[in-house]
Formats: C-alpha cells, sequence, structure tokens
C-alpha cells in the first residue's frame, strides 16, 4: 500500500457554522475534511502543543499504545463514500517476540488527531488523491484573509 500514497498534512483548521474544516495535503493539492467541532479542536491542541488540563480520548489511546509497545507507523485516508471519507490506522508492535503489523479501520479524524499528538505521516491514496477537489485558492483567500486582519490589529 504505501507505493501507491501521497504523504499530506494538515495545511490548516477552519472553524465554520457545523463543525471545522480540516484542509488537508501538500504543495500540490489541498482538499477538505469535515469534522466535529470537538475533534478539530483536538487536532488543532496537538498540532500547537497546547497544554491539557487533564488527558484527552486521543491522549488515553497513546497512553495506552505506549504500554503496550505499540507505535503509530503511519496512517492513509483511504477512500471517500457517500461523502463519508475512510481511513486506516496503521499500528506496529516489537516485543521479545518480533514485530507485528496491525492495520485498522478508523475515522479520518481520530487518525489525523492520532497521528498529529504522536508526530506520525499522513497519506492520502492515490486513487483518492485523484478524486478530491483541489481546494488550494481556497485555502490561500483564507490565510490571505487570516494575514491582512492580523496586520490591521497591529498597533
Amino acid at each position: 500500500m504505501k507505493n501507491d500514497v501521497i504523504p499530506v498534512q494538515v495545511r490548516r483548521i477552519v472553524a465554520m457554522h457545523s463543525g471545522c474544516a480540516i484542509f488537508v495535503g501538500n504543495e500540490e493539492k489541498v482538499f477538505v475534511i469535515n469534522v466535529e467541532p470537538q475533534i478539530g479542536a483536538v487536532i488543532s491542541m496537538f498540532m500547537h502543543n497546547t497544554p491539557k488540563e487533564r488527558p484527552l480520548t486521543h491522549d488515553l489511546m497513546t497512553n495506552i499504545f505506549k504500554a503496550f509497545g505499540i507505535t503509530i507507523e503511519r496512517v492513509v485516508i483511504t477512500e471517500l463514500k457517500n461523502s463519508t471519507y475512510y481511513a486506516r490506522l496503521i499500528l506496529q508492535e516489537q516485543n521479545e517476540l518480533g514485530r507485528k503489523i496491525v492495520e485498522l479501520d478508523a475515522r479520518p479524524s481520530d487518525c489525523i488527531a492520532l497521528a498529529t499528538a504522536q508526530k506520525r505521516p499522513i497519506y492520502v491514496s492515490s486513487t483518492l488523491w485523484e478524486q478530491v477537489e483541489d481546494m488550494s485558492e481556497v485555502l490561500d483567500r483564507i490565510n490571505e484573509a487570516t494575514s491582512e486582519s492580523d496586520s490591521e490589529s497591529e498597533p
């Protein structure tokens, strides 16, 4: 599967009326995954290393993985069906008995949150990459509007 994937990263998170738009992509292309406001906030916290008062669910999962010697190898956003994205969480366990790779079906938002928390790579299947609409211009306009409002608010 590794040869059929495109490396991407979270480029920006934008709060919307009914959730958050996660802009995912690279220099070539960007697409949007809409998520619940809470998961958008969690991903943003991990991106900015924001301290949390108590461990969140994704922190708990990370701690469980660590306790059992499991690491996230990578996540892959695999497909889009009926306006729903699908993803795979690829885990690796290494111990005295050897190395084991486990691939799990998971929500892309959870995969992105875990990968961001652990600084692990995010990929998109090449099939999905060809299918999604390029939202780079939209992201550029948002970034320009943000930088203009930031410069206007400076003294």
